[in-house]
C-alpha cells in the first residue's frame, strides 16, 4: 500500500512542528482536570448541599446513584458518592466521544484536516470557558457535554501523521503523538493541581486552572489557524506546491488488509474497556488507600508520562506496532494484578512504572496498525471509527470499574481487570498479525 502523495521532506517537517506543538498545548490543557477530579466534585457537592436546594441537577444524579448503590445493600463511605459520580462523568464525557469521532473523521474526509480541526477547536474553546465560569455543577456538566462533543484533536492528529507518513515512518509519526501524550502526563496533571491551590473566583476555587487551560487552547487554535497546512491528499493533489515545496501525486493502489478493522477496532474496545476503568479509578485508588490529594496525585501521573515519553523517544518508535502492542498489554496486566495487592507507595510506583509502558505503547500500536488498512480517502472515517469503539469502552469502563471496586473491594476489582487483560493478551497475540512487507519497509527505511 504506498500513499496517494508524497509529501516533500520539508513539508513532513513543518506538519510535524505544527502538529507536535499543538497537542503538548492541547492534552497540557485537557490533562489539568484529571487530579483535581475528587475535590472538584466534592467542591460541587458540599456546594448545593450548603445552599440546601435539593432539585438540582448534582442532587438529582447523586439520587439516582445512591439508588443503584443502595441495591446493593452494602453500607458504605460516603467517599464512594465521589468515586461513582467520578465514574459516571467519565462514561459520559467517552460516550459523547464515541458518538462525535466518527462524524468528525468523515467530515476531515470531505472537506480537510485542517477545517474539521479548527471547528473542533472551537468547541474545546467554550468547553473551557464553561468550566471558567462554573460556579454550579450545572455549568461544569455543560462545559464536559460540549467537550465530549467537539473533542476531534487527537484522531484528527492521527489522521494527519498518516497523511505525511509512508509505511516506513508511519510507526516513528505515531510515536511522536504518543510522545505529546506522555509529555503532557508529565508536566499537565502536577501544574493542574499547583494552580488549583490559586484562587482568585471565590465562587469558583478551581478558576485560576481553568483559566490557564483556556489560555492553551486559545493559543493552540490561532498557532493552527496560522500554521497548519491541508495535509488531505484528495485536498492537496489539486492545489499548487506552496513555499515551494513539491507535491508529487500518484494513482492511488488498492488496499491490500493483513488485519481486519473488526478485530482492530475490538481489540481497541477490549483494551480500553479495561483500562480505562483502573486508569480513571487510580486517583480515587491513591485518596482512598494513601489519602492522595492532588498534588500527589499530579506526581504520581507526572511519574507516569515521564516514564511514558522516555520510552516513546528511544524503544517505541524503533519497534514494529504489533510488537508494541504485544508489549503493552502484558505490562498492563501485570499492573492490574499488583495494584490489587499494593500497601505501600513503593510497590504503588512500581505498578505506575508498568502502567508507564502501557500509556507509552498500546493505543499507538493499534492506531498504526489501523492505519495501514485505510486507503487515503477513508483514513479519517476509519481511524474515527476505531477511536469511537475505544471511546464506548471508556464510557462504560469507569462505570463498570468504580462500581465493582465498592461492591466488591479493590482486590476483587483488580484481579478482575488483570483477569480481562490477560483475555486481551490472548486476542492480541493470536489474533492479530504484521503488515506484510513493512518490517523490511521499516529496516530499508532506518538504513537510509
Amino acid at each position: 500500500m504506498a500513499p496517494s502523495v508524497l509529501v516533500a521532506s520539508t513539508l513532513r517537517k513543518k506538519v510535524l512542528k505544527v502538529l507536535f506543538i499543538s497537542l503538548l498545548l492541547d492534552l497540557i490543557s485537557f490533562t489539568f482536570i484529571l487530579p483535581l477530579f475528587p475535590k472538584l466534585l466534592e467542591f460541587y457537592r458540599d456546594h448545593e448541599f450548603a445552599r440546601g436546594d435539593s432539585d438540582t441537577i448534582l442532587s438529582r444524579i447523586l439520587r439516582l446513584l445512591n439508588t443503584y448503590k443502595n441495591s446493593f445493600a452494602k453500607p458504605i463511605n460516603d467517599r464512594y458518592d465521589i468515586v461513582l459520580l467520578g465514574g459516571a462523568l467519565g462514561s459520559l464525557f467517552s460516550f459523547l466521544q464515541a458518538i462525535a469521532s466518527p462524524i468528525i473523521g468523515s467530515l476531515s474526509d470531505k472537506y480537510g484536516r485542517r477545517t474539521a480541526l479548527l471547528w473542533s477547536m472551537v468547541g474545546n474553546i467554550l468547553s473551557v470557558a464553561l468550566w471558567v465560569a462554573a460556579t454550579d455543577f450545572r455549568t461544569f456538566l455543560a462545559s464536559r457535554v460540549v467537550g465530549g462533543l467537539s473533542e476531534g484533536n487527537v484522531q484528527l492528529a492521527m489522521a494527519i501523521a498518516t497523511d505525511i507518513s509512508d509505511e516506513s515512518q508511519r510507526g516513528a509519526t505515531m510515536a511522536l503523538v504518543g510522545v505529546c501524550f506522555s509529555i503532557a502526563f508529565t508536566f499537565g496533571p502536577a501544574l493542574g493541581a499547583a494552580l488549583s491551590n490559586i484562587t482568585t473566583v471565590a465562587a469558583n476555587p478551581f478558576a485560576t486552572a481553568a483559566g490557564f487551560s483556556l489560555f492553551l487552547i486559545v493559543t493552540e487554535t490561532i498557532y493552527l489557524y496560522k500554521c497548519l497546512p491541508e495535509t488531505l491528499p484528495v485536498a492537496t493533489a489539486a492545489k499548487p506546491a506552496e513555499d515551494g515545496v513539491t507535491k508529487v501525486t500518484e494513482e492511488s493502489k488498492p488496499v491490500v488488509r493483513t488485519n481486519s478493522h473488526t478485530i482492530l477496532n475490538a481489540t481497541h474496545f477490549f483494551f480500553i474497556l479495561f483500562f480505562s476503568g483502573m486508569e480513571f479509578s487510580l486517583p480515587f485508588m491513591t485518596y482512598d488507600l494513601f489519602s492522595y490529594g492532588s498534588a500527589q496525585s499530579g506526581k504520581l501521573l507526572g511519574f507516569i508520562g515521564l516514564v511514558a515519553s522516555i520510552l516513546q523517544g528511544s524503544v517505541v518508535r524503533r519497534l514494529h506496532p504489533l510488537q508494541v502492542v504485544q508489549t503493552g498489554v502484558l505490562s498492563c496486566a501485570l499492573a492490574f494484578f499488583l495494584l490489587g495487592r499494593v500497601e505501600t507507595q513503593k510497590g504503588l510506583y512500581t505498578a505506575a512504572a508498568l502502567l508507564a509502558i502501557t500509556s507509552a505503547t498500546v493505543v499507538t500500536g493499534l492506531n498504526s496498525l489501523s492505519s495501514f488498512e485505510a486507503a487515503a480517502g477513508e483514513r479519517g472515517n476509519k481511524l474515527g471509527n476505531h477511536r469511537s469503539f475505544g471511546q464506548i469502552g471508556r464510557s462504560l469502563g469507569p462505570l463498570i470499574f468504580c462500581s465493582l471496586y465498592w461492591w466488591a473491594g479493590r482486590e476483587v476489582a483488580y484481579m478482575v481487570g488483570g483477569t480481562g487483560m490477560v483475555g486481551v493478551c490472548a486476542l492480541v497475540f493470536g489474533g492479530l498479525k504484521m503488515p506484510s512487507g513493512t518490517e523490511t519497509r521499516r529496516v530499508a527505511h532506518e538504513k537510509k
